[in-house]
């Protein structure tokens, strides 16, 4: 007959009672870390693994192993699994240096006609090409174990994440250039709040065009919010395309003011008619700074005709870096035109569209808002 099973003592220190009080209310932790910590709290206060199992609805020597491990390790240490030896890596070291090799090289390089490895294509190419490379181990090698393989050296041969190269080598020294002008657009804004205006007028403003404007109709009537029933307007998929318009605007950064024509087009001749639209806002004793950027319109034949013909000191032309666009204060106005304006609007003739736009940009300088660049500024040479 079996003798009786004797009590064990389990002493704890104030501090460990605390921890494992904590756990044991847990809702975040694992369960096993819970269970157990509430195992040895009920076992301190009844010293009975039949009667704690009882109470936590588990076996008597789950509770009996839990209070073993304890006193061997202690109360704390009582509460993780015990390593395990697991079983042996069938998949070799060389074996996974090569698979992320592969995974480094595109699929279109080794014969398929895929641009990027997926990992059940992968797999699949490791199966049949890995025992001839002398990784026998990979014959049988499954979609997971790869996912497993390149978390692991946190490769993603799947994805693409884009960049972009700077072709410019004097890329500084442009941008040092349109920074400096835009100091001075702080400087006259401080000179005119202080009512000196010394030398010739000056005035600078930031062009650029925003073209592929799509003039779109709905096919249906839009329908409106109903409270209760639905929060948003309610919009057919269905849609017709009317063409798009191109809008050639410039910003005169010391007013706010925004000069602009939507065409069909923005060829030389557009942005030249911009030109004289700009020309004739001014007076003609005024020095006209232009910033641009580096459109084919803005350097072609034509345009520098036009502007010989202008009197000496009109125009003064500072260009972007090429992928330097974003230096140019315009580019903010025209995000925020077509955040404000252009989005989700339906109309149902490019005349309308156009007519909208026009409407849009009348708005706005009946409230003009005077843009401000404020990066590396105070580094500008």
């Amino acid at each position: 007959m079996a003798g009786r099973r004797r009590a064990v003592e389990l002493a704890m220190s104030d501090e460990e009672i605390a921890t494992l009080t904590t756990l044991s209310r847990s809702r975040i932790e694992l369960a096993s870390r819970v269970s157990r910590a509430q195992m040895l709290l009920a076992y301190r206060e009844n010293p009975s693994f039949c009667a704690v199992g009882q109470r936590l609805g588990v076996h008597h020597q789950t509770v009996q192993r839990c209070v073993e491990r304890a006193l061997a390790d202690g109360p704390l240490a009582a509460l993780d699994d015990r390593p395990r030896p697991g079983k042996e890596p069938t998949i070799t070291p060389e074996a996974k240096a090569w698979l992320v090799s592969l995974a480094c090289d595109k699929a279109k390089d080794h014969g398929y006609p895929h641009e990027l490895w997926t990992t059940r294509l992968l797999a699949r190419h490791a199966r049949e090409h890995g025992p001839a490379a002398g990784h026998a181990c990979l014959a049988n090698l499954v979609q997971g174990t790869v996912c497993k393989i390149l978390g692991q050296e946190e490769i993603k041969p799947h994805k693409v994440r884009y960049y972009l190269e700077n072709r410019d080598a004097e890329f500084e020294q442009k941008m040092a250039e349109v920074l400096c002008v835009y100091r001075e657009v702080e400087v006259l804004k401080k000179a005119s709040a202080k009512a000196k205006r010394r030398g010739k007028p000056v005035t600078i403003v930031s062009c650029d065009e925003k073209p592929g404007i799509q003039a779109i109709a709905t096919t249906a009537p839009d329908l409106p919010p109903k409270p209760g029933v639905h929060a948003t307007f309610a919009r057919d998929h269905e849609y017709k395309r009317h063409g798009t318009l191109s809008l050639l605007a410039g910003i005169d950064l010391l007013t706010g003011k925004v000069h602009a024509l939507v065409k069909d087009r923005h060829r030389s001749r557009e942005f030249i008619e911009l030109l004289r639209l700009i020309d004739a806002a001014f007076p003609p004793n005024t020095a006209i700074k232009l910033i641009l950027d580096n459109h084919s319109a803005h350097i072609s034949r034509e345009t520098r005709a036009w502007l010989a013909t202008r009197p000496v000191g009109r125009f003064e032309l500072t260009f972007t870096p090429k992928h330097g666009s974003w230096l140019n204060l315009i580019e903010g106005f025209f995000s925020k035109f077509a955040r404000s304006v252009l989005r989700h609007i339906r109309v149902a003739s490019k005349h309308e569209l156009k007519v909208r736009i026009v409407a849009g940009i009348d708005d706005i300088n009946r409230h003009p808002v005077i843009h401000r660049w404020s990066y590396k500024l105070a580094e500008a040479a």
